[in-house]
């Protein structure tokens, strides 16, 4: 099917170009949600007849993009969840948990607008892009933490793996103290003897 775009479609063509998608693509996503209108004759006068119109509109929204973008980018949001001694979640963080710890933040975006590479299934912190506009991505910070403690503690740089090789270091010392402690009493008393 021949498609005129209405606003840039990333791999796909930017704003007033004269496409050949699939039919279904153009059926269940891009005109439903107006992202292109099918090229008859007829339509393409219309869209010239437009075409600044849409031009200014889609510069007013990357301006606003923008604008939010640069308020959004480098912002770091805490996400607490359960997860195993290890650091495995039970579970994973989804777009939604996302874009519910920005909101709680007082960030407005979308959990369409929020882009996960791969599912985030482990504690730790993780760079997320954020799609605001066609032209304009910001990227954030996801701090997965079992507790706030513990996601201040990897905000300063420590990993959850490393505190608790620490703590277990820690543990050993003190048991190899108290078995030494032991057995010099058991030297004094030999001694006393």
């Amino acid at each position: 099917m021949q498609v005129i775009l209405l606003e840039r479609v990333a791999k796909l063509g930017q704003m007033g170009e004269v496409v050949k998608v699939k039919d279904g693509f153009a059926r269940n996503f891009l005109l439903p949600q107006g992202k292109a209108m099918r090229a008859s004759d007829a339509n393409i006068k219309a869209f010239e007849e437009r075409k600044a119109d849409l031009a200014s509109r889609n510069d007013e929204t990357r301006a606003e993009a923008q604008a939010q973008a640069e308020k959004l980018d480098g912002q770091s949001f805490v996400i607490i969840r359960s997860a195993s001694d290890a650091g495995a979640l039970y579970g994973s963080v989804t777009p939604r948990d996302a874009a519910e710890a920005a909101a709680a933040e007082g960030f407005a975006i979308e959990r369409r607008q929020v882009v996960l590479t791969a599912p985030i299934k482990d504690l730790g912190l993780h760079e997320v892009r954020v799609h605001l506009h066609p032209e304009v991505d910001a990227t954030i910070t996801l701090n997965v933490a079992r507790s706030t403690e513990e996601a201040e503690l990897q905000a300063s740089g420590k990993s959850i793996q490393e505190l608790a090789a620490e703590e277990e270091a820690a543990a050993e010392f003190e048991i190899a103290e108290l078995f030494d402690e032991i057995g010099s009493a058991g030297r004094d008393d030999d001694d006393a003897n």
